[in-house]
């Protein structure tokens, strides 16, 4: 047969990078079309000679060579997708979208091609499957169920209408998130009157007198942006600016956001998130199981629905008592009738006066530079490796690259930080793939390189000098949490890009390493190295953190409560909600039932937080948020082979168990099942005393 081979657009920085690093700052909105237009036909075409007769069913003419094609597909797509998260602006957004459903069809066809996945099968009943090396075995044993579980297994009359529903979700997801930073970036709130700024810190004044300016306002200018936002809600004296922040905030890209008043209208998620519902339903079904729920948990360490319905249950029971007495003794604090808008004000409060000290007070000794410093101190003491500043094209002029090298100078992998908030930035943390480990046909490694991006309050001068950028020992543990994910990504020493560092991790083991390295921010022999006043260069005072470790699960019943109702929230919506029966409120209703049964603190009429819910709505955890805990299990377990370590040696960096963690959690990546990863680091089974010993709540 005659194979197609389209023609390179020239001078197309979404092409020409080939392996390299793109230069993000060069690509344009124009270059879109081209360069994903061209992909894509070579895409086709690679899918066409591994589907031809005469391509031999091996690993070498079969599996790497379509990896190769679709891997420049989904480097120069995830280039894009990157961009539209960090540097949005309408002409990226409208060349994304427009080649969003083109690439969407793409990879939904190849996961139906009945011909590949028969020539896949070819493959794992071969001789040569006994040769491959146990990561090829599992690229190949993912791919299988892959193709089933993307609908190969088909019948032609039926796949079109699968693929027009993965378009569908992909164009309403990002509608979805689209509509969220919308809402977020519309919101303005101007003070004139500085006497209504009485409690805010010093910092987010100057933030908010920063911004003002940035948008030609006079005065101070309060965003949703949750740097913005916050400090509003715990600090501020001003009742009723505390009302006005809430509300906008609760009620973001739905019916009742502020922004209707101009007009806004199709900024309300409402309609979206049932339409998503009943996609997946659909898509569920088409493939033989009873609803989402269990169609998400194939690929994932849990096995079945029920299984997820009683560890959520059973962590609500456990939690509910405690979250009721944090409740009871905030009421009594506040010795007035609580609203919403007043919980982290008194909560806030309620810790000061309980352990003599303030967020912001601590905030204070947390610089960016240094919090990095102490970061990049403990993933060289236990990993053994070294972090230096490199030289990597960026998208932005606050983004830094990093390189990471092996204890022999040589550079293993690179990783990219973008820390703060800004118009047009996608808001929340997160790591993201921007180029996986790979054995090339060759022999060379591609080495890995990650995304951290967080959305910290950016620098702001005052009394005409830029003040170093602090932030609070929550921003802390998010960004100890998202380097927890990249060192997943990046020291992983598995070669087929299928397995390698976090791709193939089960979505409920993923957050493992991520929430492992958040217990670090708890140790004083890291603080205490991490730590410099922003005035006097101090270090945190011993008796400072004592309070603070004192404070550290203050009032952690309420905020894992929290977390369970999300994650039954999201459970429900994929496993007993009737789609077929529903209206656009009734995603509402069931949220504020689910809020109802299991939480302790009522949920006001106005609130619409599940329209803004983006990680199930957007960002891929669909049915999939009770991963948090469920890693959170693994986690706390795994970290307590670092206190058992401490209690001999004096040390929670302990380099032994440090090398340990490492080969057998972070270098095997997705190459074998997370059960067995955690296992072989442990010796047994995993338990859930360490988590609730940690959180207070044994």
């Amino acid at each position: 047969m005659t194979i197609f081979t389209p023609s390179h657009p020239l001078q197309n920085p979404l092409i020409t990078f080939g392996r390299g690093i793109p230069a993000y700052a060069e690509v344009k909105p124009e270059h879109i079309d081209s360069a994903i237009s061209y992909l894509l036909k070579a895409a086709e075409a690679a899918v066409d000679k591994a589907t031809d007769a005469n391509t031999p069913c091996t690993w070498d003419a079969l599996a790497e060579p379509l990896e190769d094609a679709t891997e420049s597909l989904g480097r120069s797509w995830s280039v894009i997708s990157h961009l539209n998260s960090v540097a949005d602006t309408p002409e990226l957004r409208a060349a994304y979208g427009e080649m969003l459903p083109q690439v969407t069809a793409f990879f939904s066809s190849l996961s139906q091609n009945l011909a590949l996945y028969e020539k896949f099968k070819v493959i794992q009943s071969s001789s040569e499957f006994s040769k491959l090396g146990m990561a090829q075995k599992k690229v190949i044993e993912n791919a299988l169920r892959d193709f089933r579980l993307g609908g190969a297994e088909l019948t032609d009359a039926q796949k079109p209408r699968f693929a027009q529903i993965q378009d569908e979700q992909a164009i309403l997801g990002k509608a979805f998130s689209d509509h969220v930073l919308d809402a977020t970036d519309g919101f303005v709130h101007l003070i004139t009157d500085e006497a209504e700024l009485a409690g805010l810190p010093e910092d987010a004044i100057a933030a908010a007198a920063d911004t003002a300016k940035q948008t030609n306002l006079e005065g101070w200018a309060f965003t949703l942006h949750f740097p913005s936002y916050y400090p509003v809600m715990q600090y501020s004296e001003n009742r009723a600016l505390r009302q006005l922040m809430y509300q906008a905030y609760v009620t973001r890209a739905s019916e009742l956001a502020p922004q209707f008043t101009n007009g806004k209208l199709e900024w309300d998620n409402t309609e979206n998130m049932l339409a998503q519902l009943r996609l997946r339903d659909e898509e569920a079904r088409m493939l033989g199981f009873a609803n989402y729920a269990a169609l998400s948990i194939a690929p994932k360490m849990a096995n079945t629905v029920s299984e997820v319905d009683q560890f959520l249950g059973d962590i609500a029971k456990k939690s509910k008592p405690f979250a009721q007495q944090d409740w009871d003794e905030l009421q009594a604090f506040a010795n007035t009738e609580l609203q919403p808008w007043d919980i982290p004000y008194y909560s806030e409060k309620l810790k000061q006066a309980r352990y003599s000290f303030s967020e912001n007070e601590l905030k204070q000794y947390f610089p960016l530079p240094k919090v990095l410093e102490g970061l990049f101190g403990v993933i060289q003491t236990l990993f053994g490796v070294k972090i230096h500043q490199a030289d990597l094209p960026t998208w932005h002029a606050d983004v830094q690259s990093f390189s990471v090298s092996n204890e022999d100078g040589q550079i293993v992998a690179y990783f990219y930080l973008d820390p703060y908030a800004r118009p047009g930035k996608r808001g929340g943390a997160w790591m993201d793939d921007a180029r996986g480990r790979r054995e090339l046909a060759n022999g060379e490694i591609q080495i890995p390189v990650a995304y951290l991006v967080c959305n910290f309050a950016p620098p702001v001068k005052v009394d005409g000098q830029l003040r170093q950028p602090t932030i609070t020992h929550d921003d802390v543990i998010t960004l100890f949490h998202e380097s927890g994910h990249g060192l997943h990504h990046l020291l992983t020493q598995v070669g087929a890009l299928g397995v390698s560092g976090i791709n193939g991790v089960e979505w409920d083991a993923v957050e493992l390493p991520s929430q492992f390295m958040e217990n670090f921010c708890w140790e004083w022999e890291v603080l205490e190295k991490m730590t410099a006043h922003a005035e006097t260069g101090k270090p945190l005072p011993k008796a400072l953190f004592d309070k603070m470790l004192a404070a550290k699960n203050f009032q952690n019943g309420l905020g894992t409560l929290r977390q369970i109702v999300m994650s039954l929230t999201d459970w429900r919506l994929h496993s007993t909600f009737d789609v077929t029966m529903a209206k656009g409120e009734a995603v509402l209703e069931l949220s504020r039932n689910t809020a109802t049964e299991f939480n302790i603190i009522p949920q006001p009429e106005i609130s619409r937080w599940i329209n803004s819910f983006s990680h199930i709505f957007a960002g891929g955890y669909a049915a999939g948020y009770y991963s948090y805990k469920w890693a959170e299990v693994l986690s706390a377990d795994a970290y307590s082979a670092f206190e058992e370590a401490a209690k001999l040696n004096g040390s929670v960096l302990d380099q032994q168990t440090g090398k340990r963690y490492r080969q057998e959690i972070l270098e095997v990546g997705g190459s074998r099942p997370a059960a067995e990863s955690f296992k072989a680091f442990r010796g047994r089974e995993p338990s859930i005393d360490a988590l609730l010993r940690h959180g207070g709540l044994a």
